[in-house]
């Protein structure tokens, strides 16, 4: 089960926002803001655009689900908080943490700003502006490269629960799949991304695996075609069938360089299909992984050489 706070479920509404006055606002702010940013909003009944941001801010500090909370101050009702802060014009908004003040704006700001401000505030404590999110998609990540795919996918689904627009979570939930020899349930997992991540890395990623483990399926016997190369240098066919084979066995070196041969001896071959294999493996990997970074860099030379 995905926990995107200490307790494992959502903070109250009422325990994240609240209105404080002079007498209480050394527990609700200073004190308080030694274990969770607290941002403070100053503002008064009559201020037009106060009443455009403070909405927007409560919005803002419920979708961090409990890694901030808002004490609202009413100016009016609290003349000697606002002049100890020097608050000169409303409406005006400070992030406090461990009993400081770190940030502040005056007046409204767009909600992308507004973001950034709360997220700026989270960070400062050590904390994730994504709601705990990031750590999650980690920890999958951890496990599928451990060999828990199934524990991996179900975190990886618990993500996308909490942010359907994540396109981490949708590659690594289809690799989980994949993992797990479910190649149409991995395709179902693209099938349903949203048309704006369609193109993300991650998908890209993921869609790149999926066409590898199809052709890793008809992968011929290695010994078998390592033998035809052998007998015919210039059996590109076998070359590549070779290549494929060797990586559906775990040997993506050797599969890069047969490629790579291909390649250097005839790169038109079959329009292309060495060059894009080899793109579609550079796909499937991290691009830090040392077979993508050694692979672009042998491309690189034989294409401008």
């Amino acid at each position: 089960m995905l926990e995107l706070n200490p307790t494992g479920a959502a903070t109250p509404a009422g325990d994240l926002i609240k209105d404080t006055s002079e007498a209480t606002f050394m527990a609700d702010v200073i004190e308080a803001s030694q274990e969770t940013p607290i941002i403070v909003d100053f503002w008064a009944p009559w201020c037009g655009p106060c009443k455009q941001l403070t909405p927007a801010l409560e919005a803002a500090v419920t979708e961090a689900k409990g890694a901030v909370k808002l004490v609202k101050v009413n100016v009016d009702e609290n003349q000697a908080i606002a002049g100890q802060l020097r608050v000169q014009s409303i409406p005006t908004v400070y992030a406090f943490w461990k009993g400081q003040p770190i940030d502040a704006f005056q007046g409204a700001v767009p909600a992308s700003e507004l973001k950034a401000f709360i997220d700026r505030a989270i960070e400062a404590s050590g904390g994730q502006a994504d709601g705990g999110l990031s750590e999650a998609l980690d920890a999958a990540e951890q496990m599928l490269t451990e060999g828990a795919a199934a524990d991996a996918a179900q975190i990886f689904a618990a993500v996308l629960q909490e942010d359907a627009a994540n396109a981490a979570a949708y590659g690594g939930l289809a690799r989980s799949y994949l993992e797990l020899d479910q190649t149409d349930q991995a395709e179902g997992v693209l099938a349903g991304v949203p048309d704006d991540l369609a193109e993300a890395p991650e998908i890209e990623a993921a869609r790149a695996q999926i066409a590898l483990a199809k052709q890793a399926a008809d992968a011929g016997p290695v010994a078998d075609l390592r033998a035809a190369v052998e007998a015919n240098a210039e059996d590109h066919q076998a070359r590549y069938d070779l290549a494929q084979a060797l990586y559906a066995a775990g040997e993506g070196e050797e599969a890069i360089d047969q490629f790579l041969e291909i390649f250097r001896r005839d790169r038109e071959w079959n329009d292309g299909a060495a060059k894009a294999q080899l793109f579609t493996i550079f796909e499937a990997l991290k691009p830090n992984d040392p077979l993508v970074l050694n692979g672009r860099r042998k491309l690189s030379s034989m294409i401008f050489a």
